[in-house]
């Protein structure tokens, strides 16, 4: 008997159901031990693998008898089949054996589809062989007696809330729709210049950010807009084209800044002095105008009104715009891009800093450094936020301002990103900067460089 699919012995001349002994039998469409032809057979399952062949004892005269599916050895020249108490043993043997569907004449030639699954009972207490066992009653905490069972759809006390309820959360802190004074008030105005001659870094974003922040906590904040290209008085939603009254005509021709400000909408507490392009000549006029560099801060002074803060965003240079904020203001607010370009010219703008405090203004403190667009996938921005903290120490604020998108898309629907989605990180950060700088304005006072 050879291996490679056919059944060629010798020793039989005949098979059953009339076949010869030189027809072969293909493993693929018979079984050893079952002819379709042969009454009572057992059929071979259909939607699983074939049954492993075993090896058949020698029957009378050295002949291999055929072997059924459970091992029954069938008779020699038997052709109807095993003996009926031979067919009850196989029978006996195959009760644990899968179900199976034998398949009829006529549909033995067409490929059968695989045979559904059959459904286990559900009897209770009668075990199904190959299934998990049922877990007992109460096992997993199902007893509506036991106190300690909570579902994992449902969430612990322990468990943080979802992101939407947080994000809402921070959006009602921020937004502070009682209008309650939440941030302290400081006893003085503080006049606060943003002032970097290195331009991107943030210094309008920050301006307009943190005077809303401010405004919507109780404080009463003038944002003056000192950049010809008017990007603060665009993110406040306040009209800046050519004819309104600006901030030029207060340096040049003396006009009192309550007749310039603007009120924002949808924040009472929050005023803007726009800038036009009308501002871009501003330097040229002032060289022949006496006392140049403290006009500004007798336009501020002169306001009859009280405000808590006045942020002056200036323009990306050291000219004579930059030298009016700095005379006019009490401190100096430095937003540092977390980039190596930021921190090159740095130098250069504390140096014009002590040169107004020595000549023009003694009171001018750099109280402030606030690190924007910090990435924290690079480590680029980790080294520039030790450098800075190392060199100013307490100075330079806790809250960092991430690169947020909220923070670029404002501008573009005249909003500032607290009001634009207050949920943001960005939103949150600028609301920690100004949190910070009301706590600090608090605890030293604004007149301690008088």
């Amino acid at each position: 008997m050879h291996d490679d699919g056919r059944y060629d012995d010798p020793r039989v001349t005949t098979g059953r159901g009339g076949r010869s002994a030189t027809d072969p039998v293909s493993r693929e469409t018979d079984q050893q031990g079952w002819d379709a032809g042969t009454p009572g057979a057992v059929p071979p399952p259909v939607d699983c693998e074939p049954v492993p062949r075993r090896a058949a004892p020698a029957g009378p005269g050295g002949a291999r008898q055929p072997v059924g599916r459970s091992g029954t050895v069938y008779g020699v020249g038997r052709p109807d089949g095993p003996a009926p108490a031979e067919r009850a043993v196989a029978d006996q043997r195959d009760a644990t054996a899968p179900v199976r569907f034998e398949p009829s004449p006529a549909a033995a030639a067409v490929p059968q589809q695989p045979a559904p699954r059959a459904v286990p009972d559900t009897t209770p207490g009668v075990a199904v062989p190959g299934d998990t066992p049922a877990p007992p009653a109460g096992a997993y905490g199902t007893d509506p007696a036991d106190a300690a069972y909570v579902s994992r759809e449902t969430p612990t006390r322990e468990e943080d809330d979802p992101p939407l309820a947080m994000e809402a959360m921070r959006a009602v802190q921020i937004l502070n729709p009682s209008g309650e004074v939440s941030m302290p008030r400081p006893d003085r105005t503080r006049v606060m210049c943003v002032a970097n001659q290195k331009g991107g870094v943030g210094k309008t974003t920050t301006t307009v950010n943190l005077a809303v922040a401010l405004a919507l906590h109780g404080n009463r904040v003038l944002v003056v807009d000192l950049d010809p290209q008017g990007n603060a008085s665009t993110g406040l939603n306040v009209p800046h084209h050519t004819g309104v009254p600006d901030v030029y005509d207060c340096l040049i021709n003396s006009v009192p800044l309550e007749e310039v400000a603007q009120g924002v909408e949808g924040i009472p507490n929050l005023w803007c002095v726009p800038a036009t392009i009308d501002l871009a000549g501003a330097e040229i006029e002032l060289v022949s105008v006496v006392a140049r560099e403290s006009r500004l801060a007798r336009a501020i002074a002169a306001y009859p009104g009280h405000f808590d803060y006045v942020f002056i965003d200036c323009p990306p240079s050291l000219g004579l715009l930059t030298v009016n904020a700095l005379v006019a203001a009490q401190e100096v607010l430095i937003p540092i891009q977390c980039e190596y370009y930021a921190l090159e010219g740095l130098n250069q703008l504390i140096n014009n800093i002590n040169l107004v405090r020595q000549h023009l203004n003694p009171r001018l403190d750099v109280s402030t450094i606030l690190l924007t667009m910090y990435d924290r996938r690079t480590r680029l921005a980790d080294a520039v936020e030790q450098d800075v903290r190392n060199h100013f120490g307490d100075k330079v604020l806790q809250a960092v301002i991430p690169r947020n998108v909220r923070v670029s898309e404002a501008p573009s629907y005249g909003q500032s990103v607290m009001t634009y989605d207050p949920g943001s990180r960005g939103a949150t950060s600028y609301f920690e900067a100004a949190q910070e700088i009301a706590e600090r304005g608090v605890k030293e006072p604004v007149s301690r460089n008088a």
